[in-house]
């Protein structure tokens, strides 16, 4: 996700921003050791989180702020906390296999844009969830584990193109069955009528910030 912008100190903005950096933070003291464990749907109606609480403290100290504000401080920390435990809970299967998720990242798009798994740098740049400045540590991190090598672009000579070996070809295939399954343990607590809703939802919301594209 961007990261915000610094809040005007003024009004019910400035307390969303506040509210929702210390959902950011608080998630980092939350138990998260059963993140990949989740089992069996879990009643909403009596389930109380985090960011109730959260809501709670900002409802008690500042009654004066609008409730709907409340609630859409009171989503989007909880959109930044799924995030970040969902993100914790993937990297324990990604260190399994040595890697990290900006290398799995990498390694993921060069398999799915199918064969001969190779893209430019700028391509793919656009294609994978990493940043510019993150992407040469990357690829050279990649490189030296023997899963990936970069070589000239023999129609542009100032271009490098990036494809997989065959060791990083088959270690792609055998980390993604793992990851899946993964996310699927994570997602469990969702009947399928709830992950359809939040899969709608999301993608409205994304959508409505721009979001339509990979790059």
């Amino acid at each position: 996700m961007a990261e915000q912008g610094t809040a005007e100190r003024s009004g019910a903005g400035a307390e969303d921003a506040v509210c929702v950096v210390g959902a950011t933070h608080a998630v980092d003291a939350a138990d998260t050791t059963g993140a990949t464990d989740t089992t069996g749907a879990i009643d909403a109606t009596s389930a109380t989180d985090a960011i109730d609480e959260l809501r709670g403290q900002w409802r008690r100290e500042r009654p004066d702020l609008d409730l709907t504000h409340l609630d859409a401080m009171a989503l989007v920390g909880r959109i930044k906390r799924a995030d970040h435990l969902l993100s914790k809970g993937m990297k324990r299967v990604f260190a399994e296999f040595g890697l990290e998720f900006p290398e799995f990242d990498v390694l993921a798009t060069l398999r799915r844009v199918g064969a001969p798994h190779e893209l430019t740098a700028g391509g793919l740049l656009k294609s994978a969830m990493v940043t510019s400045g993150a992407i040469t540590n990357r690829l050279d991190k990649l490189e030296r584990k023997g899963l990936i090598e970069r070589r000239p672009d023999p129609t542009d000579r100032r271009a490098i193109r990036v494809c997989l070996t065959e060791a990083g070809l088959d270690l792609v295939d055998r980390v993604v069955v793992e990851h899946i399954a993964n996310e699927e343990r994570m997602l469990s607590a969702l009947t399928p009528q709830d992950r359809a809703a939040v899969d709608k939802a999301l993608r409205a919301l994304l959508v409505s910030l721009g979001d339509t594209r990979l790059g």
